[in-house]
């Protein structure tokens, strides 16, 4: 009887953090990932581009908060959150906490982001709460979490126990100067992880501990002008192209070139990594994909050839056959990324990242 009297006495310690919550707006912390105005809200689209996006679904997928996250600093024992979601997105190959909920990650000794917890959202609500965790350990702590994927935020609240301080971090990392800005499709988005912490931009930018930007719209990565500007206007260290999948070779063959030259008019010292479309696993068994992929491919090679024939400088290039070979276990359902997806991508790009960033 005294055991099961202790521990119920421990049990209700540890969830006394977790009930006595006080929530403070997470807007008053710092944004990675974004260039907007903090006053619009969280969002990778400025209110200024709706007018000239041609595509409505495009300016959508804009307001996605996929490689945002927000920074900050606490001595919490207990964290929560809750937040309002922008669309309550449901799909059938990719999880809800993936989809529209949150990942929380600290700062260890060794200056490494290291996993905390998934922070799921309520079921068919726009609005959630979660207890993140609790019980920890009285001491100051750098937190960065990542915001859904595949939804918007309308509101975000983090919770720290009420004798806790909550506060901007003290730690600049990761750095934010010369992000990464890799420009794609639902691949770079973030489709399929599990959570929002293992896209592929997300595992860079903490196993790197230098920001990213992630421009990734899910079908709708087109080469489209009206983005160009957004990337532009980021000092950024080196820009990635992804985005063959959503082309096809004949929008490669119009759409690359002027992408590419209004870029370079505006950043003309940045490095620039154009990536080939995966071999996604299909292509065993569906010839007409096959084509198309080897077509495109083709397409920015020679592409890549014409400008370095030009004289261009700060230009890389990666082949499908350096990514995953003849792996085919790296798909959800022949071409949106698992999470061994994922890291596999991210530990081909780290090294060529390393070498030619800024």
């Amino acid at each position: 009887m005294r055991k099961f009297t202790t521990l119920l006495f421990l049990c209700a310690v540890l969830l006394c953090g977790a009930k006595n919550q006080v929530y403070h707006d997470a807007r008053q912390f710092p944004l990675l990932g974004s260039v907007v105005p903090a006053e619009e809200g969280f969002t990778r689209f400025p209110d200024s581009l709706k007018s000239q996006v041609k595509r409505e679904l495009l300016y959508t997928l804009g307001t996605n908060t996929a490689g945002m996250a927000i920074r900050f600093s606490s001595d919490a024992t207990a964290l929560s959150a809750k937040w309002v979601s922008t669309l309550e997105l449901e799909m059938n190959h990719m999880t809800p906490v993936g989809i529209r909920g949150l990942d929380l990650y600290t700062l260890d000794e060794n200056n490494e982001w290291t996993f905390v917890s998934s922070v799921r959202p309520t079921v068919n609500k726009k609005a959630s709460k979660y207890s993140i965790v609790s019980g920890m350990e009285k001491k100051m702590r750098e937190y960065l979490l990542y915001l859904p994927l595949y939804d918007g935020i309308d509101s975000l609240y983090i919770g720290v126990d009420s004798s806790a301080v909550i506060e901007a971090p003290k730690v600049d990392l990761p750095c934010r100067e010369k992000p990464i800005v890799v420009y794609g499709t639902s691949i770079t988005q973030g489709a399929c992880a599990s959570r929002p912490g293992m896209a592929y931009t997300n595992i860079l930018e903490r196993e790197m501990n230098r920001e990213f930007y992630n421009f990734g719209f899910s079908g709708n990565g087109q080469l489209d002008m009206e983005v160009a500007p957004l990337l532009a206007s980021v000092d950024a260290g080196l820009y990635i192209f992804d985005c063959l999948p959503n082309n096809t070779a004949e929008q490669l063959k119009e759409r690359i070139e002027p992408f590419y030259r209004y870029l370079r008019e505006k950043r003309p010292d940045v490095p620039i990594l154009f990536v080939e479309s995966p071999l996604f696993p299909i292509i065993r068994y569906n010839k007409g994909t096959a084509d198309a992929i080897y077509a495109k491919n083709d397409v920015l090679k020679e592409f890549y050839a014409k400008l370095k024939a030009e004289g261009a400088e700060n230009i890389y290039y990666m082949e499908a056959e350096e990514v995953f070979g003849g792996n085919t276990e790296f798909t959800v359902d022949n071409y949106h990324f698992t999470d061994m997806g994922f890291r596999y991508f991210a530990d081909k790009l780290k090294p060529i990242i390393r070498t030619i960033a800024k």
